[in-house]
């Protein structure tokens, strides 16, 4: 058999194997059927097994074939670190007869995404020689575990700084919050590729930048770089943030172009957008042409419904999803409690609380007290909501005291009140949202000595009252206003238009007094 058969053989039996899981039989007979096979035949069916995660029939591959080269050891390595089993590379590593810098960068990249930092750094500066790909796996494998003052350091001393390193850096100065050094490090790379340019728009959108994201993805587009999945979704979302709809529209257009619509994931974040932007019904269309329907699509789709208020469409889709045997999580049930928290149903509410762990397994969070503590809270059972803060087998929460002194105002527990606040207090000294609580609550009780004193301590320790804002989208342009501030550059106008609402709604008001006299 000719060199050139072999080698055709080869590549058949590596493009089955990619085809998918399914494929993966049919590359093993053709494989157990080649008329002659070499080094290449025996790494590519091994590698092909790892990737199919069919770690014994990869073992077997390995132990029969006649000569082994690097590369058919480097597959084996690789593949033990993608199935998660550290310890069974660590050991093979060390039977490597001859190891090369992919061995050694192997296990940089496979010890740093399993958390073993440290390990991975001794793998590192003990490596002979070290390409640019081992300098990115380091840097990544910091920036993963949160490690950014190592992963700077580590970047600077780069002797030769590519795209791959400089992608991590941007990731993680955005994971820490500088996302103005990730912009420009971001700027500073001359060839960017498509997923550069996703860490920085997906950076903006984290780091609540929607703005700065969706001018991002405009100047991407207009650089010619195609967008893919994950550049889509993070436009997507940003949209969500700012409640944009038409841009929304816009990446589903584009998205349907691409033919990447069909994507369980997009669908997803696509159901979230037009929630978020009011279009329940348009959330409804996607979720029933999405034919792989996956639990954080039921969880998208019945979050929507909670947030505009479908209780008995939240209610019929779990009971559904328990009819199709699909097992709701932690998520399902924060959403189903929201709504009904929101249209008063406590009996149910309670109950449905207890079936997450007698029936689920599911230990409630932090935030399913909260959606208890607020139902109780709404429905007027203060001592009852607080009895569950007692109850609690962790720490309360902000918000959990929130929706507590929240209604403790509304219906003017005093006492109740002050404990509420204190606890928020002491998590968060600088804000002013429980002093102002509890102030409106002894103005209520008529208590103004005790209004006064709280007015007394806001001054004392600096604490001043946030103001509140609103934002509008004008002209594809989304424009914000903040109590008390008049830097607007079209100030003037403004208030211009303001006056003239006004005027125009005490005309009004004038003349349905006088209508109402006539009659």
């Amino acid at each position: 058999m000719s060199q050139r058969d072999v080698v055709s053989w080869n590549a058949l039996l590596t493009a089955l194997w990619r085809g998918g899981r399914g494929h993966l039989p049919a590359a093993r007979r053709l494989f157990d059927a080649m008329p002659a096979r070499n080094v290449i035949s025996w790494n590519s069916i091994v590698a092909g097994c790892l990737a199919h995660g069919d770690l014994a029939a990869a073992s077997a591959y390995f132990a029969r074939a006649p000569t082994r080269n690097v590369a058919t050891w480097n597959a084996m390595l690789a593949g033990l670190f993608r199935l998660g089993l550290v310890e069974d590379a660590d050991r093979l590593f060390a039977e490597m007869p001859v190891r090369n810098v992919v061995s050694y960068t192997a296990m940089v990249d496979g010890l740093a995404r399993r958390g073993e930092v440290a390990r991975a750094r001794e793998v590192f500066d003990s490596m002979p020689q070290r390409n640019l790909v081992s300098w990115a796996a380091m840097i990544s494998g910091y920036v993963e575990n949160a490690m950014f003052a190592e992963a700077r350091e580590l970047f600077e001393a780069m002797p030769e700084k590519n795209v791959v390193a400089c992608t991590a850096m941007i990731t993680g100065y955005c994971k820490e919050g500088n996302v103005d050094s990730a912009r420009i490090l971001f700027d500073g790379i001359r060839v960017k590729d498509v997923i550069s340019w996703n860490a920085m728009i997906t950076g903006y959108v984290h780091n609540g930048h929607g703005e700065e994201a969706m001018r991002l993805h405009v100047v991407m587009h207009k650089e010619g770089v195609k967008p893919d999945h994950a550049t889509l979704i993070a436009v997507l979302t940003a949209s969500s943030a700012l409640a944009l709809l038409r841009q929304g529209k816009s990446v589903h257009a584009i998205a349907i172009k691409a033919l990447l619509e069909s994507s369980t994931s997009f669908s997803n974040a696509l159901m979230t957008m037009y929630s978020r932007c009011g279009s329940v019904g348009e959330s409804e269309f996607v979720f029933l042409n999405l034919k792989g329907q996956d639990i954080v699509s039921w969880n998208t789709i019945i979050a929507a419904y909670a947030q505009h208020g479908k209780y008995q469409k939240v209610i019929a889709l779990f009971n559904e999803m328990e009819v199709r045997g699909l097992t709701p999580d932690d998520i399902t049930f924060l959403s189903v409690l929201s709504a009904c928290g929101h249209v008063g149903m406590v009996d149910v509410s309670l109950k449905l609380f207890d079936l997450m762990s007698s029936k689920y397994g599911i230990s409630p969070r932090a935030e399913h007290y909260a959606c208890i503590v607020d139902i109780l809270s709404r429905a007027g059972q203060l001592e009852k909501a607080c009895n569950y803060i007692k109850d609690m087998p962790l720490e309360a929460e902000k918000n959990i005291w929130g929706a507590l002194l929240g209604a403790c105002q509304t219906h003017g527990y005093v006492q109740l009140g002050e404990l509420a606040a204190e606890m928020l207090v002491q998590s968060d000294s600088a804000s002013s949202g429980p002093y102002v609580m509890l102030s409106n609550i002894y103005a209520a009780a008529g208590m103004w000595g005790q209004v006064n004193r709280i007015r007394g301590q806001m001054k004392e320790r600096g604490v001043k009252k946030q103001p509140g804002y609103s934002w509008t989208e004008i002209a594809n342009e989304v424009h914000m206003f903040v109590g008390g501030d008049a830097s607007h550059p079209e100030m003037r106008k403004i208030i211009y238009e303001l006056r003239k609402i006004n005027l125009h709604m005490q005309i009004v008001t004038d003349e349905t007094h006088i209508m109402a006299e006539l009659a």
